[in-house]
């Protein structure tokens, strides 16, 4: 029986910052089996670690990343928000089966994401979730790229956004699945990722349905419920 994957969110939030190269390293040591980070792209497109349009929630600086140059960024937040290359250099720096998901929000970040992924030569250890728009450009840019289609609601994908995305996961809110979900992706082929399951009796519902994958803040909680299954 495979073994449901624990992707951890944003790095290891409860432990270090969101979205930084301590929390990303935390989850890298604590054994993950992927760990999720938020892709967005400074003024000179350089693409960086940040879930939010602006510095305001994590750094107390409310331009948008959008609007600064990496040099800014690096200014105004000492330097704590990595670029997407310092990201895939610390997954490089622990071999094995770890991966690293990036959820793009946007087509414009994904031109950069796909070209950075590719000049690290991590094509391997590195799959897509986010935006519609943003996996179907990731799939003209990449043939062999993996995708996570984000869907978010109970009726399935028609049939022709399947062929003409070609996903690996089927990535749903973890209220979403049910008994009939899990069959609907093994039926089509699709592996199961839920998201974000942070209470243990959610994700204990969830690999009692036999998901592939669990994203959660709350790394510790899943690799023990994980643990005492094995």
């Amino acid at each position: 029986m495979a073994v449901t994957v624990a992707v951890s969110h944003r790095g290891d939030p409860y432990h270090e910052r969101e979205n930084t190269l301590p929390s990303v390293r935390s989850a890298l040591l604590k054994g993950a089996g992927a760990v999720e980070v938020d892709v967005k792209l400074t003024a000179d497109g350089v693409p960086v670690l940040l879930h939010d349009e602006t510095l305001e929630r994590l750094w107390k600086v409310p331009e948008a990343v959008g609007d600064l140059s990496l040099n800014d960024v690096v200014d105004l937040t000492g330097g704590r928000v990595p670029t997407l290359a310092d990201a895939f250099a610390e997954l490089l720096r622990h071999p094995g089966g770890c991966r690293m998901m990036l959820d793009l929000t946007s087509v414009g970040q994904v031109k950069a994401t796909v070209a950075a992924v590719a000049e690290a030569g991590v094509g391997d250890r590195v799959y897509y979730c986010g935006g519609l728009g943003a996996m179907l450009t990731v799939r003209d840019l990449d043939a062999s790229a993996e995708i996570a289609m984000t869907w978010t609601t109970v009726a399935p994908p028609p049939r022709s956004l399947l062929d003409e995305l070609g996903p690996r996961w089927i990535n749903l809110r973890f209220g979403l699945i049910d008994a009939t979900t899990v069959r609907w992706a093994a039926d089509n082929g699709l592996l199961v990722g839920a998201w974000t399951a942070d209470w243990q009796r959610n994700m204990t519902r969830l690999l009692d349905l036999g998901v592939d994958a669990i994203t959660t803040n709350r790394l510790d909680t899943l690799q023990r419920l994980l643990r005492r299954r094995a």
